[in-house]
């Protein structure tokens, strides 16, 4: 079974260690590169992982903060999610489904309305 990869991004530690703790440090040097982000942008793009992401944003990042690839996208192996086999939704009779213990609901009984 093939390992599945997986990412993490480490902009906010990198513009960190160049001094820059506020998103909006990378506003003016982005736009001297021509890229345009708002400042919501600009925050999503350091705060969460991106899981699309412009190669001209990318190579502008690596200019400004003077990096390498490497420093900003770190590749992770992920474990292999065992999966769990399905279970029956109800069991026909016999045994308990597991979880349930010995509790089983009643089945409803539907009786005529007594009408005077």
């Amino acid at each position: 079974m093939a390992a599945k990869l997986d990412y993490q991004w480490h902009l906010r530690k990198v513009m960190a260690d160049r001094g820059m703790f506020s998103t909006t440090d990378l506003l003016p040097p982005l736009a001297e590169r021509g890229v345009t982000l708002s400042s919501s942008q600009v925050y999503r793009l350091v705060v969460e992982r991106p899981e699309r992401l412009s190669l001209k944003i990318l190579m502008a990042l690596l200019d400004i903060l003077d990096c390498t690839m490497d420093d900003l996208i770190e590749p992770i192996t992920v474990a292999g999610a065992v999966k769990k086999p399905k279970k029956a939704a109800a069991s026909g009779g016999g045994e308990p489904t597991e979880g349930l213990g010995g509790l089983r609901p009643k089945r409803a009984r539907i009786r005529g309305v007594d009408r005077p």
